[in-house]
């Protein structure tokens, strides 16, 4: 018995099917575009200390970076700055105060970066 929200799985012609794009899997295009955030193109860097117990972490935000490339660029600022940090939820997180510190360093990389926050 067949639903009307059910697609196939596999199909004689083309083989196994994406279950995104129904397409075979050769040609799927679902895994090879990487989801981007979007915004305004301005990265912002802000202080935080709620719900840390009154420790500071520095948070980037509004990077134009996925996956590797974000781990990447966290490990490379972590080093810079000789602590821990970590990625959630595409912010970067780095134990700290050290804004101006990151705001130069993400301009030599050629963000425009400003601060945010007070």
């Amino acid at each position: 018995m067949l639903r009307n929200n059910s697609t196939p799985a596999y199909s004689c012609e083309a083989g196994r099917l994406c279950p995104g794009c129904g397409k075979a899997l050769g040609n799927c295009n679902c895994k090879k575009m990487s989801p981007t955030p979007k915004g305004d193109g301005i990265v912002r860097i802000q202080k935080e200390t709620k719900g840390r117990k009154g420790k500071g972490v520095t948070l980037i935000t509004g990077l134009p970076l996925s996956g590797d490339e974000l781990k990447k660029l966290a490990k490379y600022l972590k080093q810079k700055c000789g602590t821990g940090g970590t990625i959630k939820n595409g912010i970067i997180e780095i134990q700290g105060d050290h804004r101006d510190l990151l705001l130069e360093e993400l301009q030599k990389k050629g963000w425009k970066v400003k601060k945010a926050g007070g």
